[in-house]
């Protein structure tokens, strides 16, 4: 089953001088029962402290970044992103594979860089046969051949206390020319925002092909087949090179990012402060799928603020904004423009009906608890 409050690391950018630590501790700072640690808590502990500094870290531990630039030689540059490795074995070892792969590769790819490089620490559990890991391992190679990406290293073991669907880590690696990569902390005022496939992707799917019988039952065949299907759009790694390929920076797109835990507001909370920025946002103008809609209505979770792997957020200088849609369209991938970058006085504003309101992180996912009670709910028959 899912583990509740997997990921997405944040990290924030740090100079590498000294940093005064306040004394006492904030109730804003304790750790959350699942998911990811409080941004007060990150900085105090965690961003002061991160190891030897270098010169060749050109983009370090930010909020709302998953990944990290590093100068490997001159004219190049480096991305990185490390994420649990995520296995279910109840979705199939070929598909629990696919997504175990694309979960790291499509953070790395929102770099916009070609993706190269993958590490693997496989910590599995005493109950994983020998045929089960042989499918498994295969089908990861197979994803990360068709992907362009390389295993470099890793480690494969089992142990005691280790039990999915995390098992183990890995770091996946993106390389390319120095000035062309982006973050999503390089919007800037005037951008557009363009989001892929609409909110809940990942919930949806998950979903989909956890509780077939249920949604059957509830909203019909029909219906099931279609949120089972969302699954196969849970990576952002052909929205990313698509993107990419219109041109980054001055030339079109500033910078993309994955909403994934706390879905897509709170993926736009994430990129707007990490910029800097502030939005405006036509919640009108998000598209959202007749399947996302009924499946997170049948479960009871707000499909903007749940976990959402598979939709890319988008900002793009208005003078390639069509192109992008067009590039979007080529290749079969819905998207919208849902607004606009604002100067960081402005606020992040969300346009609901005509009326205004600010837009804040939802901090907590709702799909955890949903996914938790239906979990319990299949048990008890």
């Amino acid at each position: 089953m899912i583990a509740q409050g997997r990921r997405r690391s944040n990290r924030r950018c740090a100079s590498m001088g000294a940093v005064q630590e306040p004394e006492v501790k904030t109730v804003s700072e304790k750790l959350p029962p699942l998911g990811k640690i409080s941004p007060a808590f990150f900085e105090r502990v965690i961003l002061p402290h991160l190891g030897a500094p270098s010169e060749k870290v050109l983009v370090g531990p930010r909020h709302g970044v998953d990944i990290g630039i590093v100068e490997v030689a001159e004219g190049t540059v480096m991305a990185l992103t490390t994420d649990p490795v995520f296995v279910v074995p109840e979705y199939g070892w070929e598909r629990a594979a696919w997504f175990a792969v694309h979960i790291l590769a499509s953070d790395a790819a929102t770099s916009g860089l070609p993706l190269a490089f993958a590490t693997f620490d496989l910590n599995l559990p005493l109950s994983i046969r020998e045929e089960e890991l042989e499918v498994l391992w295969r089908a990861m190679d197979a994803e990360c051949r068709a992907l362009g990406i390389s295993v470099v290293t890793g480690h494969t073991a089992r142990y005691e206390g280790c039990s999915y669907p995390m098992v183990g880590g890995a770091t996946f690696m993106a390389l390319g020319p120095a000035n062309r990569y982006v973050t999503p902390a390089m919007a800037e005022p005037g951008d557009r925002v363009l989001v892929t496939k609409g909110p809940a992707i990942e919930a949806t799917g998950l979903f989909g092909v956890t509780f077939p019988g249920r949604i059957e039952k509830a909203l019909g065949a029909e219906m099931a087949r279609k949120a089972a299907d969302v699954f196969g759009q849970m990576s952002v790694v052909q929205d990313c090179r698509t993107a990419a390929a219109i041109g980054v920076r001055n030339r079109g797109v500033t910078s993309m990012h994955d909403a994934t835990e706390c879905g897509l507001y709170g993926g736009l909370v994430e990129v707007a402060q990490a910029s800097g920025v502030g939005m405006r946002i036509e919640k009108e103008a998000i598209p959202v799928p007749e399947v996302v809609s009924r499946v997170c209505g049948h479960f009871g979770i707000d499909p903007f603020t749940s976990i959402s792997e598979g939709t890319l957020i988008v900002t793009c200088k208005p003078f390639r904004a069509q192109a992008l849609l067009a590039a979007f369209s080529g290749v079969s991938i819905p998207a919208a423009i849902i607004g606009e970058v604002t100067e960081k006085e402005r606020g992040i504003v969300l346009v609901e009906g005509g009326a205004e309101r600010e837009m804040e992180h939802p901090r907590l996912d709702p799909f955890w608890a949903a996914f938790g009670e239906a979990m319990a709910a299949s048990r008890r028959g």
